[in-house]
């Protein structure tokens, strides 16, 4: 269940209809997976071969599909990132950086946490959304944003896209950013 917290004021948002309500103040989509759906030996595998990968995407094939068929994704795949992902800090470091895209930017987490940061409509400044397995979450287009890991340093997430080629990071300088 996804937590938001508002950098500005250190407010927490709990609740699934509080986050929700607050996220579509925000014109940022949230939704929600079935995370039992994954089997146990793929729940807390991190380092996930091309084959495990092709699984989950066919456990998940029906939600993919129907977020496909509403929101136009045309191709999708499977990341994770844990310590042994080689290089994890050097992609850490690229990830943490305010950017945009012209699609929306959309994760799926099938295990472990990660953190959305987004900047937020109005006075709200910057907020975190923390996604735990079974949110899914829409980052809307040419929204100043970025996704890291929490203290865990683990995720499996489906992603999809638009492009066919992905989406392509514009970089923002937004004198407004202040690293947590």
């Amino acid at each position: 269940m996804a937590e938001i917290v508002i950098r500005n004021t250190n407010e927490r948002i709990t609740g699934e209809e509080n986050v929700r309500t607050f996220l579509q103040n925000q014109d940022v989509i949230y939704e929600s997976w079935e995370p039992a759906k994954l089997p146990e030996e793929l729940q807390n595998n991190f380092i996930l071969t091309d084959e495990q990968k092709n699984t989950i995407l066919q456990i998940y094939d029906a939600e993919i599909k129907d977020l496909a068929a509403r929101r136009g994704y045309k191709i999708w795949d499977v990341i994770t990132l844990s310590d042994s992902t080689p290089n994890l800090n050097e992609l850490l470091n690229k990830f943490e950086e305010v950017h945009t895209h012209t699609e929306d930017e959309i994760r799926a987490i099938v295990s472990g946490k990660g953190i959305f940061v987004i900047k937020g409509a109005g006075d709200i400044g910057y907020f975190d959304v923390e996604l735990s397995a079974g949110d899914v979450i829409s980052v809307p287009e040419n929204t100043n944003h970025f996704f890291t890991l929490m203290d865990n340093r683990q995720i499996i997430a489906v992603r999809l896209f638009i492009e066919e080629n992905g989406w392509v990071s514009s970089p923002v300088n937004d004198p407004d950013f202040k690293k947590a």
